[in-house]
């Protein structure tokens, strides 16, 4: 089949929603690839201040709704359509952006990202279904590789935006975002219903207790819930990419050799001028992946359209653990940069597999219920690797609880250091001791060594590998 044939297979309505999910994407993680530095940096950087585990929890939290309210979504959709609950989405989805820029506290910045959660809790369901159910058999791979290169494209736009206002005012981040979703007011118009089936009315008792016994049928398969589980340990290594990752490279990784290698016309639109040093942003370095899926997603997805799903996601967990892995040796950017490439090959082997799987197996007419329950070991992997970043993070990584017990164990006590936030603390530090930021941060690594966080969500990865192969080997029904 010709590529113009092979794009002309798709209706559309397949295109109108991967156009929703583009600019969905381009907001969410315009937000989210900064929102750890933004809520973990100093006040005296510009950040909101907040200690590692408030900001595990919340992310945690926040996330874990934002992929298991889809259950409930996927249910709401059916009943009342696909296009009015998109409406809804977006309006809650601005509301929430527009709220985040404009507080500070911890609880009210937290309540208004659970508000970007339900938004995007009703979304997902729907965009995903439509996909699926604009896809056949023959072109599913296809389809779920376009689907996630888009997510991609979305994924890409939006941190280097963001990147770009952060530098000017944060506040300007979450305009950015809330600008963006509604404009996709504007391409809903174009959406049409993927389903004519006719719904009835239904009360609202009704319809929960439809939830409740589509749940109960659903979790009556054994090995369709066992598949659900294992896929929490990928979802929790792999959401550190998020997470852990900005916070990481913000602290330890030294960009200045990737930003002075580049071309000069390059250096001013990747990197930045921080502190008469050329860095690049921890978001653009986590943009990584998101250009090497675009770039070779649709290639993958052609290499892979004759390998089971559940192999290929096998290999494809495996390969992001490896990635995650490399980080752990240096302060360099370049093994950043390695370990994200590494990382979006295993990514592009196994997180469209995942939704191709389960789209496969799930009626068509109930397609929007099944994909609710795709998110959900999602949801348990979200908050599981937000705790876990918060609290592995206070205890095995974090730069200034080193740096307080680094200059403890020299007897060097620095002037009304209790009043002081980290940021400032670090610059009397430096003061102090007479070191550059290069020197007392290699001191500080090659002493507390905070790259061990890395093989301990890599070895996540490997577990989660090991048992998806066992799931795989000795259960029957291998789709």
């Amino acid at each position: 089949m010709s590529k113009a044939n092979i794009f002309n297979s798709f209706p559309k309505t397949f295109w109108v929603a991967n156009t929703l999910e583009l600019f969905e994407r381009w907001a969410y993680y315009g937000m989210f690839t900064v929102l750890s530095v933004y809520l973990t940096n100093p006040v005296s950087e510009g950040g909101l201040g907040f200690t590692d585990n408030q900001r595990g929890v919340m992310q945690g939290v926040a996330t874990a709704l934002l992929y298991l309210l889809p259950i409930l979504g996927g249910a709401i959709a059916d009943r009342f359509g696909y296009k009015k609950v998109l409406l809804s989405a977006f309006v809650t989805l601005a509301a929430g952006y527009f709220a985040m820029g404009h507080f500070s506290t911890y609880a009210t910045v937290f309540a208004s990202f659970l508000l970007v959660a339900i938004g995007g809790a009703m979304f997902k369901p729907i965009i995903v279904a439509t996909v699926s159910k604009t896809t056949t058999n023959e072109n599913d791979t296809l389809g779920f590789g376009i689907f996630y290169m888009i997510v991609n494209i979305g994924g890409f736009i939006g941190p280097f935006v963001a990147s770009k206002l952060r530098d000017l005012d944060w506040g300007y981040v979450f305009i950015m975002c809330t600008v963006v979703i509604l404009f996709n007011l504007i391409i809903l118009y174009f959406y049409k219903e993927p389903s004519v089936e006719t719904k009835e009315k239904e009360t609202l008792s009704e319809s929960l207790k439809k939830v409740i016994t589509n749940t109960g049928t659903v979790l009556k398969d054994t090995k369709f819930v066992m598949f659900l589980i294992i896929m929490v340990g990928m979802w929790t290594m792999y959401m550190q990419l998020f997470f852990t990752l900005p916070v990481y490279i913000t602290q330890w990784i030294d960009t200045s050799d990737i930003y002075n290698s580049l071309p000069g016309f390059l250096a001013p639109v990747l990197g930045a001028i921080d502190n008469g040093k050329g860095v690049i942003r921890p978001e653009l370095m986590i943009n990584i992946p998101a250009f090497t899926i675009i770039a070779f997603q649709i290639f993958m997805s052609n290499r892979l359209k004759n390998i089971k799903p559940i192999m290929s996601m096998i290999v494809g967990i495996s390969v992001i653990a490896i990635g995650f892995g490399q980080m752990s040796f240096s302060t360099a950017g370049i093994y950043i940069i390695l370990g994200a490439v590494v990382l979006a090959f295993g990514e592009m082997a196994s997180s469209p597999r995942i939704q191709e799987y389960i789209g496969r197996i799930a009626p068509k007419e109930k397609v929007a219920l099944y994909m609710g329950y795709s998110f959900l070991p999602v949801a348990g992997g979200n908050l599981i690797g937000g705790l876990l970043s918060g609290s592995l993070y206070a205890s095995l990584s974090n730069k200034y609880t080193f740096l307080k017990d680094y200059l403890s164990t020299k007897n060097i006590n620095l002037a009304n250091a209790s009043e002081l936030d980290d940021g400032q603390l670090y610059q009397m530090a430096l003061e102090k001791l007479n070191l550059s930021t290069t020197e007392l941060d290699s001191i500080l690594f090659n002493q507390y060594d905070p790259g061990n966080i890395w093989l301990v969500f890599a070895s996540i990865g490997i577990v989660t590998s090991v048992l998806l192969f066992v799931y795989n080997r000795f259960l029957l029904d291998k789709k």
